[in-house]
């Protein structure tokens, strides 16, 4: 059951934060997060056991994420849904990749799920269930687990919901300070209100606390691979920065060598030029 919390285009200059926690089993092989290689680029950790992704951000900037829900009647050997999470990932636009995880949960080939995705234009959830359904997010703070996004009847929604808000969430440093410390957090001694789950061979596996801003330089990823109670956040946003750059270097490339061919096609027309001008006084 894992937990996400999505604040959308509230934070001054960064349309996206995203602050979620992976439950699953503990001895379930991942490989840490990392540039994937192939186009686009994308920045993401992978399921070692299936080879999908539960959460990642492509070149342009486009974040998708993947959780279990239930689900009557799943298939006896159904497709991972992290396969499908880093297939969302290869589109462009959250509005695109919300209607191909539609199409693709449709088809019945995997278990319940909850997707989310999102870029600075649209965000939306796409429930996959006992029945298939988008639900694009307005502007404000969304939480997801393993049910229906901002479903208020989920203890778990309304502890995080109740601990982000105590704080105006006007900046990408607040949320992400405020975050980290709720999703840090222990149930208590009765087993609730709390976001770090544990339940002998299964429980949460890793954390991360994401910043999309408009600016690429002020873009944020930090990663537990670990609790987040007992592991500290490491700081990976050079990654992020370097794949939300990818299309500026390729554009500035493009620029550099159109500008050198200008250069090139310049100087072999003040060429012919002298030559004309030699010709003309030889007459």
């Amino acid at each position: 059951m894992c937990t996400l919390a999505i604040l959308y285009r509230v934070a001054r200059g960064t349309p996206i934060l995203v602050a979620a926690n992976r439950d699953e089993r503990f001895d379930r092989p991942t490989q840490y997060p990392k540039i994937q290689s192939g186009t686009p680029r994308v920045v993401c950790g992978i399921d070692r056991q299936a080879g999908g992704t539960w959460l990642g951000v492509n070149q342009y900037g486009l974040f998708c994420a993947v959780g279990n829900r239930p689900k009557r009647g799943a298939p006896l050997e159904p497709r991972s849904r992290g396969l499908l999470c880093r297939e969302l990932l290869e589109l462009k636009t959250a509005k695109d990749a919300a209607a191909h995880a539609a199409k693709e949960l449709s088809t019945g080939a995997y278990a319940g799920a909850n997707y989310i995705c999102a870029d600075g234009r649209y965000a939306a959830v796409v429930h996959g269930g006992d029945c298939v359904e988008v639900v694009e997010l307005s502007p404000g703070l969304h939480v997801v687990t393993n049910g229906n996004v901002d479903d208020f009847r989920d203890e778990r929604h309304e502890f995080v919901r109740r601990m982000l808000t105590l704080h105006t969430l006007d900046s990408a440093v607040t949320f992400l300070a405020v975050a980290s410390r709720v999703f840090s957090r222990r149930p208590n001694d009765d087993g609730r209100r709390g976001v770090v789950f544990s339940d002998g061979e299964y429980g949460t596996v890793s954390s991360t606390l994401l910043a999309l801003p408009r600016k690429i330089q002020q873009a944020v990823f930090q990663y537990a691979s670990g609790t987040p109670c007992d592991c500290a956040y490491d700081d990976l946003s050079a990654l992020l920065r370097q794949v939300l750059s990818t299309d500026r270097s390729r554009k500035n490339q493009e620029g550099n060598g159109e500008a050198a061919k200008s250069r090139e096609k310049t100087k072999a027309v003040a060429g012919k030029s002298k030559e004309l001008v030699k010709k003309g006084k030889g007459h």
